[in-house]
């Protein structure tokens, strides 16, 4: 753990919950089969390694993890359906061909486990959800890649308060979210959406690729524009503060972050504070009769006077007081997922 830098916490996706975690680091528990095969999918170590016997000198890395990795896991029906695998030729190919070629396709000069060795952070990914979060991923990368080809190279300078300022302010357009799909290609980042799998229930993810571009995925999983706004602004903030190589991505359900933000990790919780200052300064949060009079009017005026759209600030007034059943007229509910009909053919179903 200290070798690769990992606290208990990045272990729970692997082991199961917290509680087994610290059951096994001292003792307590020992490990199942399951268990072993998780940690060297997820840390990359032989799993020989993991069982105290020396592996084969004839064997590689990339062999001894292949036969760790659970492919019966992955939805593969569902990836199917989608057409994630449209492309892929391969002979013969039995179901766990394709899924291992469609994992090629992220590091195509790299076995397919390498995709494997990605830290997730952010959400506590249980076993149930991880294949599925994985599968996604590589989806995200995967069209990522292409659509990169034509961005101009990163350069995390460019990214200030006042260039998230700006990129807040394309809410009050009618067509702002695909506006900041391209504000933010300008700057090199890559933003894709696409459909979550369904036992994987995340709204974004922060990540970049091999070649360090970095790469930010949505899902609209909550097709409301207050949750879409603040969902991307927190991914850029990952981007901006927190993501330094292809190692590791940040994976976000946003309302559980939220919800415990005085308890979960201290990057979610930049992040959260990064994205709600890019859309209301705190000194301007604190004096405004939104929140301290809340009214449909004050939300309006708020939202005029910072020419951001009012669900952002409803949302903010829900949030901090906890009443979700108020202003929820201003939250534009089902007026996302429309500017994705790629992404959606069938808008309005996901949930």
């Amino acid at each position: 753990m200290a070798e690769q830098g990992l606290r208990q916490r990045d272990l729970v996706p692997m082991i199961g919950s917290r509680s087994r975690v610290s059951e096994v680091l001292s003792g307590k528990r020992p490990l199942t089969v399951q268990m072993i095969r998780s940690l060297s999918v997820g840390l990359g170590i032989p799993a020989d390694a993991l069982i105290g016997a020396e592996p084969s000198r004839s064997s590689t890395i990339a062999d001894q993890t292949s036969l760790t990795i659970d492919w019966k896991q992955f939805p593969y029906g569902e990836m199917e359906r989608r057409g994630w695998f449209k492309g892929i030729r391969v002979t013969g190919a039995t179901s766990e061909d394709r899924l291992e070629s469609f994992l090629k396709q992220v590091v195509p000069k790299e076995p397919a486990e390498v995709l494997f060795r990605r830290r997730f952070q952010g959400i506590e990914i249980d076993e149930k959800s991880y294949y599925s979060t994985l599968a996604w991923s590589a989806r995200i990368l995967t069209r990522a890649r292409e659509a990169g080809e034509s961005l101009p190279q990163f350069d995390p300078a460019k990214i200030t308060t006042d260039t998230l300022r700006d990129l807040a302010r394309l809410s009050w357009l009618d067509n702002g979210p695909r506006l900041a799909v391209e504000f933010l290609a300008k700057l090199g980042i890559v933003v894709i959406v696409e459909q979550r799998l369904r036992n994987a229930v995340l709204d974004g993810v922060a990540l970049m690729s091999e070649t360090r571009r970095p790469i930010i995925g949505l899902t609209l999983r909550i097709d409301r524009i207050d949750y879409f706004w603040f969902t991307l602004m927190h991914e850029v903030a990952h981007v901006w503060r927190h993501l330094s190589d292809s190692s590791e991505a940040f994976i976000d359900r946003i309302e559980r972050i939220a919800s415990a933000e005085r308890t979960t990790e201290s990057k979610e919780n930049e992040a959260n504070r990064i994205a709600r200052d890019a859309f209301i300064k705190r000194a301007v949060w604190e004096r405004s009769p939104a929140r301290l009079a809340p009214s449909r009017e004050s939300i309006q005026m708020l939202a005029d006077q910072l020419h951001i759209h009012p669900a952002i600030v409803a949302g903010r007034v829900q949030f901090e007081t906890g009443q979700y059943n108020q202003f929820r007229e201003f939250l534009g509910q089902g007026e996302v997922q429309k500017h994705f009909e790629d992404a959606f053919p069938d808008a309005g179903n996901e949930t």
